[in-house]
């Protein structure tokens, strides 16, 4: 299991530091304006900025908590995440892209929960995210499309179906301006959906989740980027 210390934290950022071109953040240093905003998972697998090959500051509104929910709640109310919702109400940004990745833990708790497995055992602000998981992934085990006899993994089964959900959601909420594109992606790196660890397999448009009608959405040579567990 990796291990660090200050020393190590220090080297890294000195080495970042030496590798940033001269005028690097000159561009961004009052204002920011990303292209895009993307709610992730928070896994020490998963690299936003690389999974997207962002090098440049400004690019990316990075999101990231574990299930890549796009609510929160204010008291009784659920409301769209405030890191979500900020770019697309202030910095101009009108795409955003919501994460799921194959193996996630916090399906994977969820679904622990939803079984009764985790006893009530989870430390409260794990269970509180866990809690808001719950309802989609009851819905899912609902769903006929979920099945636990087929070769894919139930989790990842959910992974999807948790991703659409958080798309729909965006999509429905009048927080959200108008014309906002709102994509649904899965990050591979188990190969899952393909033999291509690290790419990032589109899932959902805008709502529209039909395979065929995803492959025409996106640009030609791009088609192998487009693939559904759930039909």
């Amino acid at each position: 299991m990796p291990r660090t210390t200050l020393a190590e934290l220090l080297a890294r950022n000195r080495r970042h530091v030496e590798s940033l071109p001269e005028h690097h953040f000159s561009a961004v240093e009052d204002s920011q304006s990303p292209a895009m905003v993307s709610v992730c998972c928070s896994d020490s697998r998963v690299s936003q900025e690389g999974m997207w090959d962002v090098d440049e500051p400004g690019w990316l509104f990075s999101v990231a908590n574990i299930g890549n929910q796009t609510w929160d709640a204010v008291g009784n109310e659920r409301v769209v995440n405030g890191d979500v919702l900020y770019p697309l109400r202030y910095t101009g940004t009108d795409t955003a892209a919501v994460v799921g990745h194959t193996g996630c833990g916090a399906i994977t708790a969820t679904l622990e929960d939803v079984h009764g497995e985790t006893k009530g055992e989870l430390p409260p602000g794990i269970k509180q995210r866990v809690s808001w998981l719950r309802a989609v992934i009851e819905d899912g085990l609902d769903d006929a499309r979920v099945r636990t006899d087929r070769d894919v993994n139930l989790v990842d089964q959910l992974v999807e179906y948790n991703v659409d959900r958080q798309v729909a959601y965006l999509r429905e909420n009048e927080e959200v301006p108008d014309g906002t594109t709102i994509l649904g992606f899965v990050y591979d790196f188990q190969g899952v959906y393909g033999d291509v660890r690290g790419r990032s397999y589109l899932v959902n448009h805008d709502g529209e989740t039909d395979i065929d009608r995803l492959a025409e959405a996106v640009p030609d040579g791009y088609e192998d980027h487009v693939e559904r567990l759930l039909a």
